[in-house]
This record gives C-alpha cells, sequence and structure tokens, in this order.
C-alpha cells in the first residue's frame, strides 16, 4: 500500500515568517509529485546508481564551466 502524503497545508498562522500564495503553491505542487512517485510503478532505482548518475552529471557541469 502506498503511503499518502500529508494532507497538512502550510498554515500562515504556524509559521513565523509569511506564508505567501507561491510558497502555498509551491507546497501544493511538491506534495504532488512526492505522491506521485510513492504511487508510481517503476521500480526503485538503487541509491548507489542514482548518486552514480548525479555524480556524472555534477562532473559534466565542472567541465564544462571550467572551460566556459
Amino acid at each position: 500500500m502506498a503511503a499518502v502524503a500529508a494532507k497538512q497545508p502550510l498554515d500562515p498562522l504556524f509559521y513565523d515568517v509569511e506564508v505567501s500564495e507561491e510558497d502555498i503553491s509551491y507546497d501544493r505542487w511538491f506534495r504532488a509529485k512526492v505522491q506521485e512517485a510513492l504511487d508510481s510503478k517503476k521500480p526503485a532505482l538503487p541509491h548507489d546508481e542514482a548518486m552514480t548518475h548525479v555524480d556524472a552529471l555534477l562532473e559534466e557541469r565542472r567541465k564544462a564551466r571550467a572551460s566556459a
């Protein structure tokens, strides 16, 4: 059974800082993306494989920045 992302909205009374409509909109988008990932039927990507991919992307960007 897939976990359900928390439905707790950002409550401006709970936070010391002002919560804008943009913050609330981003929170909704982010929670929807998390729920989409949790509900996905795709096989999970092992951590080591994901990190190898991320490391390669970062190295590619470092090289591009160094040659610019």
